[in-house]
């Protein structure tokens, strides 16, 4: 599956399919496929898309709401006034994409944000591939960030006994370090971003 998405041999929702098919040759070849773990895993498959369906209606509705009373070309217009080099303009985005990624799930960010900064990006003749693996980035941050760091929530889950959720918040806090560190290093050095691609 990842490989074939790489490979560019398959799109990321066949890739998703082949892993799945796997799966349930697997399940079913060790003699564990039954009529309780499909229940199981439909349930937790509607209960996923169902949050992310709603997340994604609710972003829409704000940002037709957002782009109907001007918010599109106020935003603009307010960039544009701060008559400073365009990285002040990433920069404030990134901090903003921070502080959103503390309390929001990453799919609510992007939905609520992208529509808004990338006409802005594109404008300021930034490449979006290099904006999108920014924003990833990012958003790896607020996987481990408090208060709602979800990797932290996962930790404590696996942890052993007496192990606190404050004891993995403090922890985490080189990783965040470091994480911000190859943030910087892509806003000064873009071309980092192409390497890879």
């Amino acid at each position: 599956g990842r490989g074939g998405c790489q490979g560019g041999i398959a799109s990321i929702t066949e890739s998703a399919c082949i892993g799945v098919v796997g799966v349930i040759l697997a399940a079913f070849y060790r003699k564990e496929l039954n009529f309780t773990i499909i229940k199981e895993s439909l349930k937790h498959t509607i209960n996923t898309v169902g949050m992310i369906i709603w997340v994604g209606i609710g972003a829409t509705m704000i940002i037709g709401i957002y782009n109907l009373m001007g918010g599109d070309r106020f935003i603009s217009g307010l960039f544009a006034s701060l008559n400073a080099p365009p990285i002040y303009t990433i920069i404030i985005m990134m901090i903003i994409l921070l502080i959103l990624g503390m309390f929001l799930d990453w799919i609510g960010v992007a939905m609520l944000t992208m529509p808004i900064f990338v006409p802005i990006i594109t404008a300021l003749g930034y490449d979006p591939i290099w904006f999108g693996v920014l924003f990833c980035v990012n958003m790896q941050v607020s996987f481990l960030s408090p208060p709602f760091g979800p990797a932290a929530f996962y930790l404590k889950s696996v942890a052993p006994e007496g192990v606190e959720l404050t004891d993995i918040f403090k922890s985490v806090w080189p990783f965040i370090s470091l994480q911000i560190l190859v943030l910087i290093l892509l806003l000064a050095f873009p071309e980092i971003t192409s390497l890879f691609l």
